[in-house]
């Protein structure tokens, strides 16, 4: 039975939250909609963060999901700025920090991910930052200046990411990676081989099989002392180890939850008045044969619009082949599908000698592909995997 009325609460403000409101609106919601965020200001887009807002420096200007006029149009009532600290789920309420609570009809978690916790001696110091947040990115670039020594933990996306752009920003920049290669969880050797040399030729010094062990500094980081034993002289430290889900408010409210918030492929929690998307949601996918939790903007964007319909009491199940890209200095990196239990790689090389497509095979079909610089291949690869058709020939 459709469903148009009532009071709709979205907690979470980044980009599931955002799109959610506006899906409800399209899917015929006529009701009330709050959408609580913990940040000041309008919803933005979070992928420039590690890339061209940081590389703006002291400018940074991240751009906005949807604009103000655009929320006013639609009849969605922004609360920035606002904590949700618990959910009384029997009397269907929302418990704010400031001691109010919000009634709703149904109510939707868009709680997102968090960084994950570094358990190191003077964690606390100054110069030691995460870059979840357009605050983060902003307190970062305070503190970039050319010949600064930056180190970045983690090389992962993110951290790869934030070397390339405090490189371009003329800071002496080193990552330290506890595995034996960058990328090392998501992506096949011939990948991170491509990315090492990448950032070995602009001058990111590297150190595989290291991790911080202690961070030094009086206030303020100055030095990193390394788990070789190598004291490394800081100027600024960027955490990029991975995150963890928010589903705090779900465990505390009774819902069930496992590596995020369980969700079924219509976006519905345990709780019939409650669904959950984007990075703070495990959720199933028939294509791919297995359940997962995606931290991706894709991702978000269209789990909440299946979230949306199951709010109105339509079914519109999620079912989509996972894409991330990345940017590193001029190399675009694009992924399709996931890589988990391929039996063999292929590699391709492309139309330059930037150009590079890793293709991961299970039982001859294509599971995923890392393009670099290869758009084509990207646009191929993503119908390859959708397709699950025996390779032929690549």
């Amino acid at each position: 039975m459709k469903r148009t009325e009532g009071v709709c609460i979205i907690v979470g403000a980044g980009h599931a939250g955002a799109q959610l409101a506006f899906s409800l609106r399209r899917e015929g919601w006529v009701g009330a909609i709050l959408l609580i965020g913990e940040e000041p200001g309008l919803p933005y887009q979070r992928p420039p963060l590690s890339k061209a807002a940081l590389k703006a420096a002291g400018t940074i200007q991240v751009p906005l999901i949807y604009s103000a006029a655009a929320y006013e149009k639609a009849a969605i009532t922004r609360m920035p700025d606002v904590r949700v600290v618990a959910l009384d789920r029997p009397r269907k309420r929302a418990l704010l920090a400031n001691g109010q609570a919000l009634a709703y009809d149904k109510l939707a978690l868009c709680t997102g991910a968090r960084a994950r916790e570094l358990a190191l001696p003077c964690r606390a110091l100054a110069g030691v930052h995460d870059l979840r947040t357009a605050a983060d990115a902003r307190a970062i670039s305070a503190e970039v200046r050319p010949g600064g020594r930056a180190v970045i933990l983690g090389a992962g996306y993110i951290g790869l990411e934030t070397a390339a752009a405090l490189r371009g920003l003329g800071m002496q920049v080193t990552v330290l990676e506890q595995g034996g290669r960058v990328l090392e969880r998501v992506a096949a050797p011939e990948t991170s081989a491509h990315f090492e040399r990448l950032h070995a030729a602009n001058g990111v010094d590297i150190r595989k099989h290291v991790q911080a062990r202690e961070l030094l500094g009086t206030g303020h980081i100055a030095q990193v002392l390394c788990s070789d034993g190598t004291l490394l002289a800081a100027d600024l430290v960027v955490r990029g180890i991975g995150v963890v889900p928010n589903m705090t408010l779900a465990q505390e409210a009774g819902l069930a939850v496992g590596d995020g918030i369980l969700v079924d492929e219509f976006a519905q929690t345990s709780d019939p008045d409650i669904v959950a998307a984007g990075d703070c949601a495990f959720h199933p996918n028939a294509l791919l044969g297995f359940s997962l939790r995606l931290e991706s903007i894709p991702n978000a964007v269209e789990q909440a619009k299946s979230a949306a319909a199951s709010i109105c009491g339509e079914r519109k199940a999620y079912c989509a082949i996972p894409w991330f890209w990345s940017d590193q200095y001029d190399n675009h990196l694009q992924i399709a599908g996931l890589n988990r239990g391929h039996d063999r790689v292929v590699v391709q090389a492309g139309d330059s000698d930037e150009a590079l497509t890793v293709w991961y095979i299970k039982d001859e079909r294509v599971l995923a592909a890392d393009c670099i610089n290869s758009p084509k291949q990207f646009v191929r690869a993503k119908k390859l995997v959708a397709s699950r058709a025996p390779v032929v020939e690549l």
